[in-house]
């Protein structure tokens, strides 16, 4: 499945069309360059998911949990600075991935032993640029 933002205005749309067609996934791997919109598109996300508190890049919290409107966590990981796999179990990443709430990891190429795992559900999303400055969503 792919979906274009063709622009800013667009995201909300796309945020919702991805989650309608994913309803079923819980873990979204979130694979692209540094820049490309993996924060920008979880926020788009948060909202539809009615999650109201300002949704951040988690650089160097490394996750950060956010309530949506009818009390459900999400937790919004940005693995970017962890140097092993040793680190993530460090902060506890296993409880937030087994949680059975939504998680969506940045830089998920830093936890690939822990997302090979036993988990339920992984996504794996591609978010590249387009040739005229839209982005692109790819699931794979």
């Amino acid at each position: 499945m792919k979906w274009t933002i063709e622009n800013i205005e667009s995201i909300d749309k796309v945020a919702k069309d991805f989650l309608a067609s994913t309803k079923e996934k819980r873990i979204f791997a979130l694979y692209g360059a540094m820049g490309v919109g993996k924060t920008t598109f979880v926020k788009a996300i948060a909202k539809q998911l009615g999650v109201t508190e300002d949704v951040n890049s988690p650089t160097f919290s490394i996750v950060n949990e956010y309530k949506t409107a009818s009390g459900e966590s999400v937790y919004h990981f940005d693995c970017y600075r962890l140097n092993s796999v040793s680190e993530a179990l460090d902060f506890g990443c296993e409880e937030y991935l087994f949680s059975g709430c939504k998680c969506f990891v940045e830089w998920p190429e830093k936890l690939e032993t822990l997302l090979s795992a036993d988990l339920d559900g992984i996504l794996a999303c591609y978010i590249s640029e387009t040739e005229d400055g839209g982005r692109e969503i790819e699931i794979r």
